[in-house]
């Protein structure tokens, strides 16, 4: 079986766009649902993580079953819009082979609206594994830029997280694969690549 890179963009995507996950309480995710954008209750003055990885949204929800994050949204978002979050993204944490010193880091990060994280992957069965997924956490004009113009559709992937879960816990997670929406690696040009530290 081929290695996966340690950090590498995987996602559901065609020409124009690709999606992301996010999970909320019925509150936030059916007006999101019905305006197929999000809008009150959901709040932009909040920072908000979306997540190319399915199985990384299932392990952060409990595929949907945690306290606040019952609904699970796939989100089509255009491919610009994600291409711009990257590049004007900064890591969460400071990385001495990115950054000049931890100074440095700290002035991208303040002047930076949308923030990286690269956590392990999660297998179907939620194991952890050797490589990454990542996080993208949208704040102030990054939210606004998501909300009012990325935002393709939203369609609502809760019934297929339990579904898929269901499988799992009968012990067949390889037909569970074949419920999850296939996941490739997403090309990034070498300025993308180099600014959010993913692997060559």
């Amino acid at each position: 079986m081929e290695s996966v890179p340690l950090r590498q963009i995987r996602a559901a995507f065609d020409d124009n766009a690709l999606t992301v996950y996010q999970a909320y309480s019925p509150a936030i995710a059916q007006p999101a649902l019905d305006a197929r954008t999000f809008v009150a209750p959901f709040k932009r003055e909040r920072m908000t993580w979306i997540k190319p990885s399915f199985r990384w949204m299932m392990y952060r929800s409990g595929w949907g079953k945690k306290p606040g994050q019952e609904r699970v949204l796939a989100v089509r978002i255009r491919r610009s819009g994600f291409e711009w979050a990257l590049a004007h993204a900064c890591l969460s944490h400071y990385d001495r082979d990115l950054h000049p010193d931890a100074a440095a880091w700290k002035e991208q990060l303040r002047a930076s609206p949308v923030r990286i994280q690269w956590d392990p992957e999660r297998s179907t069965n939620q194991q952890e594994l050797s490589h990454r997924a990542i996080q993208i956490g949208l704040t102030g004009e990054a939210v606004h830029r998501y909300v009012d113009d990325w935002i393709v559709d939203i369609t609502d992937a809760t019934a297929l997280a339990h579904e898929a879960h269901a499988l799992v816990r009968a012990g067949d997670p390889a037909k569970a694969d074949t419920l999850i929406p296939a996941e490739q690696p997403y090309p990034l040009p070498e300025h993308l690549r180099a600014r959010i530290h993913a692997s060559a």
